[in-house]
């Protein structure tokens, strides 16, 4: 076998191929890490967001849509009274009628974008059990509650949702009395109204969904409770399956991230190959020379893939540094919410093992090149 130290020298004898071999497989890597960041937080919010625990009724024939649902103001008492099982505090059943609607928000500094607005009174805090009051109040009329997150879906300062600034929804301006969290979940970039003034604002007379939160009452019970009241038109699902059905609903989003990473990774790799194609093909001579002395064609091969895997883990490294300074812990929004970039232990290692495969597969068609040719024409080549 050649020595390590001849595969590191011959790295350094063209800087800028080392440049742009380190380069192109930086990007590659990058790329990659970040489609599988992209789909593992959009994936890991959804999954989140739904409890086993939780049951939602909506309007039927908008089970794929909370915000398109009705539901008649009676459903919610008559869940409450009919449902034997049901999950509760101090006498208070934990059922929770809410309105949600998707509407532009204006923030005090003028800005005004899409937000995800909650109808909801106190006992919803009976269902969201994630939800933590980091600090104020919960709202009263004329005052709303945000999420942690929901200056990032606004694509504001968090200053400007900050306690006591000022909000306005169409022509009323709200005070925020609180800020809350609730950790990976969609919740934590929705403003919260009070029911009441939200239904006023949007003319509705009528329930989005109700949130049931269950004891010892299972999914089937409310099932049951749904065809018995044929009247309200309710169907019932777990609030988990719900968002699990989202998830399908964006798959083509996904699938989006990963064309878009394929194709700007598959120039980049193209790229790095004909570098590759060009260095080696002007070695071709050098590497029979060795073959003379001695060395044998998987000697040279291995050092060839040890001179490629010095290159590609490198820019491995760097494009592990700049996910973690660019990318880890930022949030993103999409439609319904945020999610979190992080570098979890799959990311990491869909970044190594591609750096390793580029290292090592990409470096065999243009390796077999530079050995293949016998050694009498690849002495006499130049």
């Amino acid at each position: 076998m050649l020595p390590f130290t001849y595969a590191l020298r011959n790295l350094f004898r063209d800087p800028s191929r080392l440049a742009q071999t380190v380069g192109g497989s930086a990007l590659v890597v990058l790329l990659l890490m970040v489609a599988v960041a992209l789909n593992e937080g959009m994936d890991s919010v959804l999954s989140a967001s739904g409890s086993s625990k939780n049951v939602i009724l909506v309007g039927k024939g908008s089970e794929e849509s909370i915000e398109r649902s009705e539901v008649h103001l009676d459903a919610e008492s008559a869940a409450a009274t009919s449902i034997r099982g049901l999950d509760g505090r101090l006498g208070t059943s934990a059922v929770s009628g809410e309105i949600y609607y998707q509407a532009p928000l204006e923030t005090g500094s003028g800005h005004k974008d899409q937000a995800l607005l909650r109808g909801v009174l106190e006992k919803a805090l009976l269902v969201h059990t994630k939800v933590r009051l980091l600090e104020g109040h919960f709202p009263g009329p004329g005052e709303v509650m945000v999420g942690y997150l929901a200056h990032r879906k606004l694509g504001v300062d968090a200053d400007e949702l900050s306690l006591g600034m000022p909000v306005k929804f169409g022509d009323s301006q709200f005070i925020i009395s609180g800020v809350f969290a609730a950790p990976g979940t969609v919740l934590e970039s929705e403003v919260w109204f009070d029911r009441n003034d939200l239904a006023t604002l949007t003319q509705r007379d009528t329930l989005s969904a109700i949130t049931l939160r269950l004891d010892s009452a299972e999914l089937d019970d409310v099932q049951v409770f749904s065809l018995q009241r044929n009247d309200l038109e309710l169907a019932a699902m777990g609030e988990d399956i719900y968002y699990s059905k989202l998830g399908v609903f964006y798959q083509p989003i996904k699938i989006m991230i990963w064309v878009t990473a394929a194709l700007v990774s598959a120039g980049a790799l193209f790229g790095g190959l004909n570098t590759l194609y060009a260095a080696f093909a002007a070695r071709i001579q050098e590497m029979a020379t060795l073959q003379s002395i001695g060395y044998t064609r998987f000697a040279l091969l291995a050092s060839l893939i040890q001179e490629s895997l010095l290159a590609t883990l490198t820019g491995t490294l760097i494009a592990c540094l700049l996910a973690y300074f660019l990318l880890d812990g930022r949030t993103v929004p999409f439609s319904i919410g945020t999610f979190t970039l992080t570098l979890s232990p799959l990311v990491i290692l869909t970044g190594i093992v591609t750096g390793v495969l580029l290292g090592t597969f990409g470096t065999l068609p243009p390796a077999f090149r530079c050995l293949l040719p016998s050694l009498p024409k690849a002495l006499r080549s130049s």
